[in-house]
């Protein structure tokens, strides 16, 4: 269940966090443009390496636009904003606290209040995955990241699903915790911490593997590893787990509004006729600059004609 007093506890402490860290962006970017990729996407489509028009021309691969991963993206938004409007809990969960307190004449009633929890709960880690599995999401924080720390925009990201996989990034959870989570840290302590206390890859693992079982208000993670630093939890109670689903839905909400403004931001300008540049950046070093054309009817972006 989703508990609006703690989607607006945990926003008051985040929101304020992004204001503060887009305003620093904007100021810290390496080229004008770099904010505006991270709305539009921009991405190496390997297929149009050695890709000729009918005319003749050799397409660049360096392409802006939702791909096949802001589709996907798009998918698990709509799951997520269903959940989000039909399980919103009617009552405070400090309420809801109170209501399942252990009474032996409202057993019956608790139960059913802890079972349909429980249910509940089960959703929000297919949530969780989604949200954290998911590859522009976890590009997105990649990308500013390395805005944030004055890093030109990496236009070949790119998740390995294997370890045969060539030319990567890095795995998902490799990126998360080395590449967004500690190197944001000295920028913004406020976001290191909010992605350690939500992000744990043994909550992660747990869910994935279907390695979990729930005894009453209470979640035995079954993949507890003694030698294993990052696998010390037996167990996680309801209580925990709201805490850290609600902080993972509080900042996909963030990224939601990042992403919004900075439209926002280059599209006035763009209304103001100031020229919207990007810039490309190779993996060899070569830099070179597109100018972009903003459609307000359907506030987005395209490549302007030459």
């Amino acid at each position: 269940m989703i508990f609006k007093d703690k989607i607006e506890y945990w926003g008051k402490i985040l929101h304020p966090e992004f204001v503060r860290l887009l305003d620093f962006a904007l100021k810290n970017q390496s080229h004008i443009g770099d904010l505006l990729l991270f709305h539009v996407n921009g991405f190496y489509q390997e297929l149009l390496d050695d890709f000729t028009s009918v005319e003749g021309r050799k397409l660049n691969p360096h392409v802006i636009g939702p791909g096949m991963d802001g589709h996907s993206e798009q998918t698990h938004y709509d799951f997520i904003d269903q959940y989000r409007q039909t399980n919103i809990a009617a009552s405070l969960f400090s309420e809801y606290s109170e209501q399942i307190k252990f009474n032996p004449e409202r057993q019956k009633e608790i139960d059913e209040l802890v079972y349909f929890e429980s249910t509940t709960i089960q959703i929000e880690m297919l949530i969780y995955l989604k949200i954290w599995e998911a590859d522009l999401t976890i590009k997105k924080m990649y990308e500013f990241v390395r805005i944030l720390n004055g890093e030109p925009y990496d236009w070949y990201f790119k998740v390995a699903e294997s370890s045969r996989d060539k030319n990567c990034t890095g795995t998902r959870q490799d990126i998360i915790r080395l590449l967004i989570r500690d190197k944001v840290k000295t920028i913004s302590p406020v976001l290191y911490d909010w992605i350690k206390d939500s992000y744990k890859t043994q909550i992660r693992n747990s869910i994935a593997h279907s390695n979990y079982a729930i005894f009453g208000r209470n979640i035995s993670l079954n993949n507890f590893i003694a030698n294993d630093p990052a696998s010390q939890m037996t167990s996680l109670e309801f209580n925990d787990w709201t805490d850290i689903f609600h902080k993972t839905l509080v900042l996909h909400n963030e990224l939601i509004w990042l992403s919004n403004t900075i439209n926002d931001v280059y599209g006035s300008k763009a209304l103001e006729n100031y020229p919207i540049h990007i810039s490309v950046t190779e993996l060899l070093g070569k830099k070179y600059s597109f100018e972009l054309e903003y459609r307000q009817e359907y506030k987005d972006w395209k490549y302007k004609k030459k």
